[in-house]
């Protein structure tokens, strides 16, 4: 199974710029979409369709903001949009799919960057995440949480680290949250797989960052350790080009 995420930053933009000729030649069997932009009604799915694709979306009650988006080859056996919890919720932030005895969860951390209150909301909502992921563990225990984090975990997964302190997505408790994230048996599947520096998945779109390859590596895909045995690789598509992202890919049996 090829499970790719991909923020699209918006996909109505991503489809103006051939995104949907980029699916059909690499057949992903599930498509994790973060920052989708847009109302289930704004949305052709019937551009997914004729690929193949089941389409499940959850969008933010905010108009042309956040959202998340699922495609699969074959339907999921059970879908679930939300943790659980209105504050995060109507953001439109987590999506969840059960295949088999496999659970895919495409999460769209918020961002910090834009001032105080939003970075006390983004540390909030890892907090609740962090507990909705430890409750699904106890039932769906083969879990595979997918998605823009909106956070480096080490220096290695950011251009000029000493130039990044007290920069949103490289605090330290940002960082200390995915350490414990890891702790509690959940694995950076690239980092398995790839350990060189200058792996990036976004690139500012001001002074030419993507082309002097000054990035940040936020977009994961975080394995539970019972999948460890069954993943096969694990990358980063940087040529492909819809978003100032890049899709992530994990390779799974």
């Amino acid at each position: 199974m090829k499970i790719i995420s991909y923020n699209v930053n918006g996909i109505r933009a991503a489809l103006s710029k051939g995104l949907d000729q980029w699916i059909a030649d690499e057949r992903p069997d599930v498509l994790c979409f973060n920052e989708t932009k847009a109302q289930p009604e704004q949305v052709d799915a019937g551009v997914f369709e004729r690929l193949g694709y089941h389409v499940v979306l959850n969008s933010a009650e905010r108009r042309g903001y956040s959202g998340v988006a699922i495609l699969s080859q074959r339907p999921a056996d059970r879908v679930v949009a939300g943790i659980g919890d209105g504050r995060y919720d109507v953001e439109g932030r987590v999506l969840r799919a059960d295949f088999g005895d496999l659970t895919i969860v495409s999460v769209y951390v918020p961002s910090g960057s834009s001032g105080d209150e939003r970075q006390a909301y983004k540390m909030d909502f890892l907090a609740a995440f962090d507990t909705y992921i430890d409750q699904l563990r106890i039932q769906r225990p083969n879990l595979i949480v997918c998605g823009d984090f909106n956070i480096c975990h080490k220096p290695i997964d950011i251009n000029h680290p000493e130039r990044q302190e007290g920069v949103s997505g490289f605090l330290p408790e940002e960082r200390a949250w995915l350490d414990r994230f890891q702790s509690k048996g959940m694995e950076d599947s690239f980092r398995l797989f790839d350990t060189r520096p200058e792996q990036y998945s976004w690139w500012s779109y001001r002074g030419g960052a993507r082309s002097r390859n000054a990035g940040w590596r936020i977009d994961y895909h975080w394995i539970s350790s019972t999948l460890r045995d069954r993943v096969r690789s694990a990358s980063i598509l940087q040529s492909v080009v819809h978003s100032d992202h890049c899709p992530v890919v994990v390779e799974i049996d």
